[in-house]
């Protein structure tokens, strides 16, 4: 049957649609939606078309208004005629059951937002058991307000009251609510026994940290992509999985590092992202606990992205939620190789904009005032990284001291080959 045959072309073309409104302009929409794009490659879509919308809000029933509905869909029509057809339409926000339910009665092609599409990506990255216990989880928290579009072919109940069941509702009882309420049990079951899992794994990672032994624990925080995996790396000597995608990282790792004469260990946890849906803050806890225990956070930043500076707000928002805000915090601004600006003339009288500061600036603006350590490295070219050891052992060990004053130093002067 033609309606149930997916295409190549269906599986990785992917329209992406964004609001303009009074709390996020132009500039700030078309960050979101380069942001959305790159989570889309991530995911094996390409993007061949964006639509944004200038509104107060998003619409509650259509997210975006009739009139650009109708434009989106007069799009994908043209291109399935020129046999180039829109396999998803991918929201930037999370849409709502009935929003979901509208659009896609209207487009009539797959209709993603950026939860969805996010715990896609991360049910594609999960290896480990934790790691797949914690995205179906997600998954489920996510998919349980918005069953009743699934089942809508079967929705014939009859309204009205009492035996007669009302005017009208003759030949319209079904099983539509009893298939609803069946599936909504057996999720609710499933939540309840993947809880009940995670609360296992969280008591095994507990005694795993516990068995540690006395050594100060330092974690990578930080915004997806930015390059934490990388500098586990070079600074464990490891194989950390590392690549240029979002959420490469989904379990967290732990790897002991020794620095001259003092051993500490070093854990890479997941990227936040803007926008990161709450259940899966929920559902990731058990990974999170690594940045809640930490004595030391490593926060790793992007330099060379434009949007560095609202990067940092986010994980600083993500940790203050965590109620990680008062922990003792390097930032550790990575890719100092990728950086660029452009040198404004001497005549040139307009303003000075964020293109125009070169990095020995942007070392002396306020990033390299801050009360916590600054240090500009390129993982990627192994620049300034002896820096970063001799700030990270100084410390480490001024932490360890306070621990553990009592604790002698596990190894000898150790040095390197």
């Amino acid at each position: 049957m033609k309606e149930f045959v997916i295409s190549d072309a269906q599986a990785e073309t992917a329209i992406l649609v964004g609001l303009i409104t009074q709390t996020q302009n132009e500039r700030k929409t078309n960050e979101y939606l380069d942001e959305l794009e790159f989570l889309a490659h991530t995911a094996g879509a390409v993007t061949v078309k964006r639509f944004t919308q200038k509104v107060g809000g998003p619409n509650s029933v259509t997210y975006v208004g009739t009139g650009k509905l109708e434009e989106i869909r007069a799009y994908i029509e043209a291109e399935e005629e020129a046999e180039r057809e829109i396999g998803m339409v991918i929201f930037d926000d999370e849409l709502s059951a009935k929003q979901l339910r509208n659009i896609e009665k209207e487009l009539k092609v797959k209709i993603l937002d950026r939860t969805s599409l996010i715990l896609d990506i991360f049910a594609m990255r999960a290896q480990t058991a934790n790691a797949k216990t914690q995205v179906e989880l997600a998954q489920y928290r996510y998919m349980l307000p918005r069953l009743q579009r699934l089942w809508t072919h079967l929705e014939r109940q009859g309204g009205g009251s009492g035996s007669g069941g009302g005017k009208g509702s003759v030949g319209l009882r079904g099983p539509g609510e009893t298939q609803l309420e069946m599936d909504r049990r057996i999720i609710l079951n499933r939540m309840s026994l993947l809880k009940q899992r995670l609360a296992d794994i969280d008591r095994q990672k507990t005694t795993q940290r516990s068995n540690r032994g006395r050594m100060i624990r330092v974690a990578l925080v930080g915004y997806t992509n930015v390059g934490k995996s990388t500098l586990m790396n070079l600074l464990s000597k490891s194989e950390v999985f590392a690549e240029n995608k979002l959420f490469a990282t989904l379990d967290t790792t732990v790897r002991k590092v020794i620095i001259d004469n003092l051993p500490f260990l070093l854990s890479d946890t997941v990227g936040f992202i803007r926008k990161l849906p709450t259940d899966l803050v929920d559902s990731f806890k058990s990974t999170l606990d690594e940045v809640r225990e930490a004595d030391l956070l490593l926060h790793v930043v992007d330099i060379a992205h434009p949007d560095f500076e609202d990067q940092i707000q986010v994980v600083e928002r993500t940790l203050a939620d965590l109620g990680c805000s008062d922990k003792p915090c390097m930032i550790v601004f990575n890719k100092i190789d990728a950086y660029d600006w452009v040198e404004k003339d001497e005549d040139d009288l307009t303003p000075v904009s964020k293109e125009n500061v070169s990095l020995t600036d942007l070392m002396n603006t306020w990033m390299a005032r801050r009360s916590d350590t600054c240090i500009f490295v390129s993982a990627r070219e192994k620049t300034n990284l002896e820096e970063l050891r001799k700030v990270l052992y100084d410390k480490v060990r001024e932490l360890h001291v306070q621990k553990y004053p009592y604790n002698d130093f596990l190894f000898e002067k150790y040095e390197e080959e």
